[in-house]
């Protein structure tokens, strides 16, 4: 089957899939193994559709969880080409992607392994603390952007026993104020910028607000897929060594 992925979301999927090889389009932030043989078509939000239409892909993944994809998709579908276009704001939703996808290329037993697999790997990271962590994810330093109450972010940090920092604000994500962020009373902030080339957690530590920083690479928080296991590990080994979880590992002697 000839597919085509224009997220990093997407290819990550596929990848965990096993059906690297069927993408013959990808985007350029796409780094999951085995697209060596794809045509990269551009970045995310700028896909060259008339290169992507020479590959001739039976289906075209896409994503609205990149912000201003809509634009992208429009296009896509108006050149004709099938499009599967999902739209994930939490775990739950993830999984799901997972097995529509597989279904979708044929791999449905497939997809559900790999589901269910992510699934129990993210339960064992759950954990209680006698009060849960806040926590801010930061995806962009300036303007401060964070991930909101509608996004995969506030699933996952339930899971790990913390709370979104930012889970009262609509949306996916915000741009905040440096007042914002310290009235959001974070008690750890995940650097995890999006498509930079180097996170720098002490921008943030500079800004002299005193709270632990952790950085997670953009491919473990800010793609919906199976990667998410990467960023959610180190997450929750940050949260395991803040002040909060310290008392408790005390307590328990």
């Amino acid at each position: 089957m000839r597919l085509a992925s224009l997220t990093a979301s997407n290819s990550d999927i596929l990848a965990a899939l096993g059906a690297s090889a069927w993408v013959v389009a990808a985007d350029h932030h796409s780094d999951a193994p085995g697209l060596e043989g794809a045509l990269r078509v551009g970045p995310d939000l700028g896909i060259d559709v008339a290169a992507l239409a020479r590959t001739r892909p039976e289906l075209v993944l896409a994503s609205l969880s990149v912000p201003g994809m809509e634009r992208v998709v429009d296009a896509v579908r108006a050149a004709g080409l099938p499009t599967l276009v999902l739209d994930p704001v939490s775990v739950p939703d993830t999984l799901a992607d997972i097995r529509t996808i597989g279904a979708a290329i044929g791999l449905p037993e497939r997809a559900e392994r790999v589901a269910a697999a992510l699934e129990a790997d993210l339960r064992d990271l759950s954990r209680a603390y006698p009060r849960p962590p806040r926590v801010l994810v930061e995806w962009w330093p300036r303007p401060i952007i964070a991930a909101t109450r509608e996004s995969w972010v506030t699933d996952l940090l339930a899971g790990l026993g913390a709370v979104n920092a930012l889970a009262e604000r609509p949306g996916r994500s915000s741009p905040l104020t440096l007042d914002e962020v310290q009235a959001a009373r974070p008690d750890l902030i995940v650097c995890s910028w999006c498509g930079a080339k180097k996170l720098r957690p002490e921008v943030i530590e500079a800004r002299g607000l005193g709270v632990p920083v952790v950085a997670v690479p953009e491919s473990g928080l800010g793609r919906p897929g199976p990667r998410l296991l990467e960023g959610a590990r180190q997450v929750a080994a940050a949260l395991a060594a803040l002040p909060v979880a310290r008392r408790e590992a005390q307590a328990q002697r």
